[in-house]
């Protein structure tokens, strides 16, 4: 448990380098995060463990590229870029997400330990299953990844 609050104090680290640095848009992303993860432990009514800790980075990351699809839509590039820096900074404090080729290797052993296990190749009735098995695969790894693309490669391969 105190794991997450070893990332808050990381942030609150980083805040005041970031002020004394004059980086405005850095300070502003830092103490986003700040405040986002000490809503959620407040909301918890406990310390985040860092996986908890780590799914509020993600959902903000999530938020933000939601905005950048909206912004671009709306014709408004210079607030899209504004998001995608602020995504760079999230990622900091993330571990590193897996690549295509990494992410396929995965969704492959995953279904192949599941397809010895039920006896037959999965189907696509069996996605549920599937997903479970991929993104256990991936957090043992210590990696994360995107749930669309998990998504999207697993229903290829039991399409496939």
């Amino acid at each position: 448990m105190a794991e997450a609050s070893a990332l808050e104090t990381l942030i609150s680290q980083q805040i005041v380098t970031a002020m004394k640095a004059h980086d405005a848009e850095r300070t502003g992303t830092l103490r986003l995060i700040k405040t986002a993860l000490k809503m959620k432990s407040i909301e918890k009514v406990a310390t985040l463990t860092q996986a908890e800790g780590e799914q509020v980075l993600a959902s903000m990351i999530k938020q933000r590229k939601d905005s950048i699809e909206q912004f671009t839509k709306g014709g408004r590039p210079e607030l899209a870029a504004k998001e995608a820096a602020e995504i760079v900074v999230i990622e900091e404090f993330l571990p590193k997400a897996l690549d295509a080729a990494g992410l396929e290797k995965l969704v492959g052993e995953a279904l192949a330990e599941l397809e010895a296990s039920l006896g037959h190749k999965p189907t696509a009735k069996e996605m549920g299953a599937a997903m479970k098995a991929v993104q256990a695969k991936v957090a043992a790894s210590g990696a994360r990844a995107d749930g669309k693309a998990v998504s999207e490669l697993v229903k290829k391969a039991l399409a496939g």
